[in-house]
């Protein structure tokens, strides 16, 4: 299985990103797909998590009414839309996949504890 992301960038805070995750090898209908993040010097953390099989959908406290994740079964693609972004939020952002009972379980994974990830995009909330 292959994860790319895409769709990171440079944004002024209170701005939007939408983020896009392209999956190949891996059937949607059977994995979780998870958006995590990590900023300088801090260990990468879990965002949010979808499985579109049960159609349920996992945030964190730090971006719930923020983010909103959704998927693309025909385009093999999940989304992360970020609004009202933080500079608090800026990191890199990765997608990864694997078979987890529930999506908030995976959410609270460590990265070791997952099987397979993407390159990352970069996100920076600056003015």
């Amino acid at each position: 299985g292959q994860l790319v992301e895409s769709g990171g960038g440079l944004v002024q805070p209170g701005g939007s990103l939408r983020l896009s995750c392209k999956v190949s090898g891996l059937s949607l209908d059977h994995y979780q797909i998870g958006w995590f993040r990590q900023a300088p010097g801090k260990e990468r953390e879990g965002v949010s998590c979808i499985s579109l099989s049960d159609d349920d959908r996992y945030y964190s406290d730090s971006v719930k009414g923020r983010f909103s994740i959704s998927g693309d079964n025909a385009k093999n693609t999940i989304y992360l839309q970020m609004n009202s972004l933080k500079p608090g939020y800026t990191a890199i952002y990765y997608c990864t996949a694997d078979l987890i009972p529930t999506v908030q379980v995976m959410c609270d994974m460590t990265q070791t504890n997952l099987d397979y990830w993407g390159q990352g995009t970069r996100v920076n909330v600056s003015s």
